[in-house]
């Protein structure tokens, strides 16, 4: 059969090891090597045959379980499986797991894109009691497919999944992008904080935009930034840099437990995604200056002093964006504090990361400051409220230019 060839690597994390933990360098991922500009696969007679034959072996014991297609902020389907093996599977003095899977659009099963993944496991005690828990992820486009899956260890011993699934948006997302083409299938994209290609900005009128992102976690007493709130607040950004229309940003990136400006731009036509990379990169949460734990309003002081900062001054933005998780702080910032910050003459928004709105529903600190100027809070939950969001602010920081400009010109 023609293949496509080996264009991705898989990734694939360790999800526990009952208590054993492997080192990131044993998670090395390389991609099986093509022959050629016609990509074809070069692999094993023997676990082609397994691929090919689609029989379910057991011969090394595992259980795999496919984990259905989600539609991340990215606006990417997301895919894969998890995959578990008993421990006492295992024992020795060493081993190495070896998966190999393809996946296949329904439209082009010919076309299939192949993944490998080694995975080199530490001495175990032939009496170990547990399960080691392995999973792999790719993305996709809308489309049906079928995945064909082995995983083999050093003494030859297979275990093998087929499975069929369809990526789908439901009624309500169906007027979204989704950022992958349909039938189409890339390896997992680590880089969080990557660099984002240019975008072709309206050439009629580029609107200047300032942000204020607090990279915080969804669980103010969490003592790290978990992968789902830092991937977040990283696609709430990226969503207002992609959108034409905007062709300038201020952006002042923060944490209001450190109490403390991460990154700042000011007026650029591009964000520094890895310079802000690094930035969050060196955020100590759980430890806590003794001066702010002596200070029990010091969360309330510096938010305050940051709008007044911000939102003042003589250089207006056409819009101001805050984002951030839920803010609930010991006391809110008090009505004389905002108005210090003067008067606004530009549409505020706030868009609130909030993956679970039924069991935090009232307004945070925040939310108080964004109302007292009137504006308008987004909860975002899922991608759909994200991409809605980033819709209603344009319309309304659009017509809110225009209703002044038709002011100042005293047209009726």
């Amino acid at each position: 059969m023609r293949s496509a060839g080996i264009k991705h690597r898989s990734r694939v994390q360790a999800a526990g090891l009952a208590g054993l933990a492997l080192g990131a360098a044993l998670w090395a991922q390389a991609p099986l090597a093509g022959s050629g500009p016609t990509g074809a696969v070069r692999i094993l007679g023997t676990d082609l045959a397994v691929l090919e034959i689609q029989e379910v072996r057991k011969d090394l014991p595992c259980t795999v379980t496919p984990i259905k297609p989600l539609l991340g902020f990215d606006l990417r389907f997301h895919a894969g499986y998890e995959v578990s093996v008993p421990l006492r599977e295992l024992a020795g003095d060493e081993n190495q797991l070896l998966m190999i899977f393809r996946v296949a659009p329904e439209a082009r099963k010919e076309e299939p894109e192949y993944f490998v993944q080694r995975v080199n496991v530490p001495p175990i005690e032939t009496e170990a009691r547990g399960e080691a828990y392995l999973q792999g992820t790719f993305d996709l486009g809308e489309g049906r497919y079928h995945v064909d899956w082995i995983m083999r260890d050093r003494s030859e011993r297979v275990c093998s999944s087929y499975w069929d699934f369809e990526a789908a948006l439901n009624p309500k997302e169906k007027s979204m992008p989704v950022d992958l083409p349909p039938n189409t299938i890339q390896a997992a994209d680590v880089e969080l904080f990557k660099d984002e290609p240019p975008v072709r900005r309206a050439p009629d009128e580029s609107l200047n935009v300032k942000l204020l992102v607090n990279f915080a976690p969804q669980n103010a007493r969490s003592a790290a930034l978990l992968p789902q709130d830092t991937t977040a607040l990283v696609w709430i950004l990226r969503s207002i840099w992609r959108e034409p229309r905007f062709g300038r940003f201020s952006l002042v990136v923060f944490n209001l437990q450190e109490q403390r400006i991460l990154h700042r731009q000011d007026n650029v036509e591009r964000i520094d995604f890895p310079t802000l990379g690094q930035a969050v990169d060196r955020l100590k949460l759980g430890t806590v200056d003794v001066k702010h734990l002596a200070h029990k309003t010091g969360e309330t002081e510096f938010l305050a002093a940051l709008i007044q900062k911000e939102m003042g001054g003589e250089n207006h933005p056409d819009a101001l964006i805050f984002a951030s998780p839920k803010a609930m702080l010991e006391e809110n910032v008090s009505t004389d504090s905002l108005k210090e910050a003067g008067e606004v003459e530009f549409p505020v928004f706030y868009m609130n990361y909030n993956l679970n709105p039924e069991t935090m529903p009232w307004r945070d600190g925040i939310g108080r400051a964004v109302k007292f100027f009137r504006g308008l809070e987004f909860t975002i939950s899922r991608p759909r409220d994200l991409w809605s969001a980033v819709s209603e602010m344009v319309w309304r920081i659009v017509s809110f230019k225009q209703a002044r400009r038709t002011a100042g010109t005293g047209v009726q």
